[in-house]
């Protein structure tokens, strides 16, 4: 009798910048084959993720695996929700949000160390305008570049910072009106973000207080803002405390309801679509199954903000740490910083 669980790795072969085929050659060296049997499936087209998972799951593997970025992570894990089929991470995306949240290595031997011991929790996952979201969603400046970002043709953190520079010199604030469990308020935002898990991707964290297994959503409000702001939103960004800035309002909820203006591009995992004037977004507690690390140790400290901001606004040489870290970030607020400059005096 054959006790092996099975299986069905489904690999994007464009997404991310890794080599896939490195990839499935590790798989085969490294995968624990005295506890499983597995399958690779490749995808084809937008969607085909969603179909093969859902193929794994009427042929009952035990596990799916991903291989690919937030949006593959997004198309597998929407036909596992309320299934015996966990879903299991193979980082290889541009942001790798719900990994880095679940502190799944993006080193793919590391990762396929995690599938080997197989713990499975259950986690929450979102839905807004009837999409399943597994880390954000939301409205406004991020929403737009997002979109910029899937016509760019090409991938990569560099291609996001350079789309933020460029957008974020003309984007224009939006009224929205959010309803919740407490009543209605409104706000002029830069941003609405919904999140699940605590970060966009790239150790970016949008919502630092996030967990993805209580049952809430932490809606992250960016109101309009100067480009003085701009060094410590950044800063505070990347060190898990962006929700201590004033220009930044926070809530929890199970569900809500943004109004808006007019018409426009949401986005859900990093994709973008259009949609209504009226966005219901809401967190679903405990429908997925995800294979992660039993007891996650966090690889990232927050480095102190203070320190690190007195160096950036002195012009003095900035710690190693940083500098590894978010070099790009760092040099796009310095050209930011000098295009609205030149566009002042101009």
């Amino acid at each position: 009798m054959n006790s092996r669980q099975h299986i069905t790795f489904i690999v994007n072969p464009i997404s991310g910048t890794h080599n896939k085929h490195i990839i499935l050659q590790l798989v085969d060296e490294l995968i624990d084959k005295e506890r499983y049997s597995y399958i690779v499936r490749g995808t084809e087209y937008a969607g085909h993720a969603s179909l093969l998972a859902e193929e794994a799951v009427r042929q009952h593997a035990d596990i799916v695996v991903a291989i690919g970025g937030d949006g593959t992570i997004n198309e597998v894990g929407r036909s596992l929700v309320h299934t015996n089929t966990s879903m299991g991470i193979i980082p290889c995306g541009s942001g790798n949000g719900l990994a880095r949240h679940l502190h799944i290595p993006i080193d793919p031997k590391k990762a396929i160390d995690i599938l080997n011991k197989g713990f499975v929790k259950k986690i929450d996952y979102g839905i807004i305008d009837s999409h399943p979201f597994f880390c954000t969603c939301g409205v406004g400046f991020d929403a737009f570049v997002s979109l910029k970002f899937a016509d760019s043709g090409k991938r990569g953190l560099a291609t996001y910072l350079e789309n933020t520079l460029r957008e974020s010199l003309t984007y224009k604030p939006e009224t929205y009106t959010i309803e919740n469990s407490s009543g209605t308020v409104s706000y002029k935002a830069f941003l609405i973000a919904c999140a699940n898990a605590s970060q966009y991707g790239n150790n970016a964290y949008i919502a630092p207080q996030a967990s993805l297994t209580d049952g809430m959503m932490d809606v992250t409000i960016l109101e309009p803002f100067t480009v003085l702001d701009v060094p410590a939103l950044s800063f505070q960004l990347f060190n898990k405390t962006i929700d201590q800035n004033s220009r930044i309002k926070t809530m929890k909820d199970k569900s809500i309801v943004i109004h808006r203006e007019s018409e426009g591009v949401f986005h859900f995992d990093g994709d973008p679509i259009m949609g209504g004037k009226d966005l219901k977004v809401e967190i679903i507690q405990g429908g997925l199954n995800v294979v992660a690390p039993e007891n996650p140790r966090n690889t990232m400290e927050p480095f102190s903000l203070l320190q690190h901001f007195t160096d950036f606004v002195g012009q003095r040489p900035i710690s190693s740490l940083i500098a590894a870290r978010h070099k790009q970030f760092l040099q796009l607020n310095q050209n930011l910083l000098r295009q609205l400059s030149n566009k002042k005096k101009n």
